[in-house]
């Protein structure tokens, strides 16, 4: 008897085979024509398979009438065309209950996803939950299908780094010395008894290693977890998130602002062909644009608007917003949602900032007041991905260090860069968790990763 999973059980040609499915109730019914309704699901798609349990099985009475949501089945049978609104249903010849889930807590009442992340444990067992990772999953699949295809080659950069690449100095530090010895002792830390001998942290991005490969391989690359230590309680921050990072050799800012707009409509589409039945629960369920949203983005050509433009026109529009506008400062959410939504009505590639506001590693253009940065702006979120052409000048680059007060020691291999072979290069970064939020219509960030980390959170 084939073993197969709840998403092939579920489709017409099926019907027939003799199967096994394994997984979890979601509800008993017991009807008095002397049979009992079973709704399985297994995680691999959002719809639950009816199973029929007739009263003639051996252990109807004393198992299966007592079968509650949350306990764990193997059931063998007939897959039948259904007479309901399904199209197929199982006839259990064999019913097995590895474990039973009395005083189940998901039980019938609807729980707010805020009371969900109590029990992170429990919450991938709901709906949302399920569909929420299996678009996650498809999120991450195409990822990798879109730069392999495409040449890239996947690198793996370090979780625990000496360098700061923003140079914003929130960071997680990873020290084996005995901090609350030395704090009794009031003594300050010497960092040449630490594991690394030196200050090390989490690493907030994998752009800079990036760099060394590109300049090396063409195209790569990196995708994996990012930390934070900014104490941001909020709806769109993590301490703990993923992030995909590509960089270039041979690519200048245009080049970049095409891959990031093929990139984010590659993802789009992807969730669209491959998990229609949970992105239709979401436009039901969650937010009623999910689907034709994305549609849109998918057919829209991206508006490139230099920050000079847009800071006139959101100077001239005539709304009030919380946050004052003018050129040199950083746009809000609510500036970059007017562009996006309100002015042009699609996503828009912002590009050409102020160096005063951008990091080091961005190149300075030659008005000498910009940078080559770019962020990319959807409606509904704002800025979904940030990227730059690099600063590839050994000069420039020392010059916009010290500017930031940076030591040039500690970053000597990046500026050997420069020195040996130089290249134009560029490349962006996406932040897994917000592009999750924006496919699926999420309004928490902690809703689309498996467990949150954030400020007093880590528990799981």
């Amino acid at each position: 008897m084939e073993k197969i999973p709840v998403v092939k059980a579920r489709l017409a040609d099926a019907i027939g085979q003799s199967v096994c499915i394994q997984g979890w109730i979601r509800t008993r019914r017991d009807s008095k024509a002397g049979f009992s309704f079973l709704e399985v699901n297994d995680g691999s798609c959002m719809g639950n398979l009816q199973v029929i349990a007739d009263a003639a099985l051996a252990n109807y009475e004393s198992e299966v009438k007592r079968i509650t949501t949350g306990c764990s089945v193997t059931i063998e049978g007939q897959i039948k065309a259904s007479e309901g609104n399904q199209a197929t249903e199982l006839l259990a010849a064999r019913i097995l209950v590895h474990g039973w889930a009395e005083d189940f807590p998901l039980q019938k009442k609807r729980h707010t996803f805020e009371k969900l992340r109590e029990w992170a444990h429990l919450r991938p067992r709901t709906n949302a939950f399920g569909a929420i990772a299996r678009v996650r999953n498809q999120a991450c699949r195409s990822i990798h299908n879109f730069f392999q295809e495409d040449g890239f080659l996947y690198v793996h950069t370090p979780i625990i780094t000496a360098s700061d690449c923003e140079g914003a100095g929130e960071m997680f530090r990873v020290t084996t010395l005995d901090l609350d010895k030395l704090a009794a002792q009031n003594k300050q830390v010497d960092y040449s008894f630490d594991f690394f001998d030196r200050p090390s942290y989490l690493t907030v991005s994998g752009q800079l290693e990036a760099e060394i490969y590109a300049t090396a391989l063409g195209k790569v690359y990196t995708f994996g977890p990012t930390f934070r230590a900014e104490n941001s309680n909020t709806s769109r921050h993590l301490a703990e998130f993923w992030m995909v990072e590509p960089e270039m050799a041979f690519f200048e800012l245009t080049d970049n602002m095409d891959l990031a707009e093929q990139f984010l409509k590659r993802l789009f589409r992807d969730a669209l062909d491959n998990c229609q039945e949970d992105m239709d629960f979401f436009a039901q369920r969650i937010e009623k644009d999910a689907v034709t949203r994305l549609e849109k983005i998918i057919d829209s050509e991206f508006v490139r608007l230099p920050y000079t433009e847009a800071i006139a026109i959101l100077e001239s529009c005539g709304e009030t917003f919380e946050y004052p506008v003018s050129w040199g400062t950083d746009l809000q959410s609510e500036h970059e949602r007017y562009l996006t939504e309100t002015k042009f009505n699609c996503p828009v590639i912002l590009y050409d900032y102020p160096r005063s506001i951008k990091p080091f590693y961005m190149r300075v253009n030659d008005d000498e007041r910009t940078v080559r940065a770019m962020d990319v702006l959807v409606p509904g979120v704002g800025e979904i991905i940030g990227g730059s052409q690099r600063e590839e000048r050994l000069d420039i680059l020392e010059l916009r260090m010290k500017e930031q007060n940076l030591d040039l020691e500690a970053y000597w291999w990046y500026r050997e860069l420069r020195k040996f072979g130089t290249v134009p290069h560029a490349g962006f970064g996406l932040g897994l968790e917000r592009a999750i939020q924006f496919i699926t219509g999420m309004t928490n960030i902690r809703d689309v990763i498996p467990f949150p980390r954030t400020p007093g959170n880590a528990e799981f």
